[in-house]
């Protein structure tokens, strides 16, 4: 069962132990508790997780830059040692991630599957708990290959300018190019230019997605969840705003689009679960939708 396969990996990577796992569940259901005390609990994960990251970011740099150098020798022998290097150090600093990566993926997929299947598993739970809680605190603040790579590079809004401008000409092929105030609103040449930019989306996202079940609105309504999501991040928002697309992406962004995945998913399920454990809440949120259908929302 995958669920158990991820639950094993997760214990072998000596990120935690098991007691802290139940020291922490433990104390999250005493109300006396504080979410500060609790945190603490964490911690030693934490520390345990930044320190070994700490280290291999610092070996991936030099790994890096020795390769980089050899390859200016022309010996095969030595760039194939330093090759090999640079492979193994990058292992290491991709497991560590990959780690943080799997914790929210273990947490979406036992909240998921644990409606459906009845695990009886207590372990399952108290993990799926604990990494829910873990995953937020572990942070690549110490890779600063992205900053320093970025640092040299100051073109302003270039690639958000580049996206919003699909949305606002509205009259890009009239002649000369001017727009007359109020002229384009509910126009059939604006609705056209929306539509082909939907159309667009919709066609990238039907070669990402096995779409059986799935509905273009379901996708579309899924892409723009998740932009809104990255916006929320500023470093990155900052990132895109003040360099090239080549060079943001060597940044914080293709984290920061992970982050939002499992972000907005976690928000789903949060709100998912309040309106199926309280009548009220459903009740209450069927009007919501019942007025936004009626107003044409």
């Amino acid at each position: 069962d995958l669920i158990f396969d991820l639950y094993e990996k997760l214990r072998a990577a000596g990120i935690f132990q098991w007691h802290e796992v139940e020291q922490f569940c433990n104390a999250f259901f005493v109300k006396s508790k504080s979410n500060a005390a609790i945190g603490n609990i964490c911690k030693p994960a934490v520390e345990r997780w930044t320190h070994r990251y700490k280290s291999a970011v610092a070996a991936y740099k030099q790994a890096r830059d020795m390769f980089e150098r050899t390859k200016r020798t022309k010996d095969a022998v030595l760039i194939a040692n330093a090759e090999n290097s640079f492979k193994d150090c990058k292992q290491e600093k991709d497991a560590l991630e990959i780690f943080k990566k799997d914790l929210g993926t273990f947490v979406r997929f036992y909240e998921f599957m644990s409606q459906i299947v009845d695990y009886d598993d207590k372990d399952l739970e108290k993990l799926s708990l604990y990494a829910r809680n873990l995953r937020p605190m572990l942070r690549e603040v110490e890779n600063d290959e992205e900053e320093v790579d970025l640092s040299n590079v100051v073109l302003s809004h270039y690639r958000l300018s580049k996206i919003r401008q699909q949305d606002i000409k509205l009259k890009e092929d009239a002649e000369g190019y001017d727009l007359e105030p109020g002229d384009a609103l509910g126009t059939a040449k604006a609705k056209d230019k929306q539509e082909e930019l939907l159309s667009e989306i919709v066609a990238k996202l039907n070669e990402l997605f096995i779409t059986d079940e799935l509905t273009e609105a379901d996708m579309v309504n899924y892409a723009y969840t998740v932009r809104d999501k990255v916006r929320e991040n500023t470093l990155v928002m900052h990132q895109l705003a003040n360099n090239t697309p080549e060079q943001a992406m060597l940044g914080d962004f293709p984290k920061a689009v992970d982050d939002a995945i499992l972000g907005s998913s976690d928000a789903h399920q949060n709100q998912m679960m309040q309106l199926l454990s309280d009548p009220r809440k459903a009740e209450q949120f069927s009007k919501l939708i019942f007025a936004m259908l009626s107003n044409g929302d």
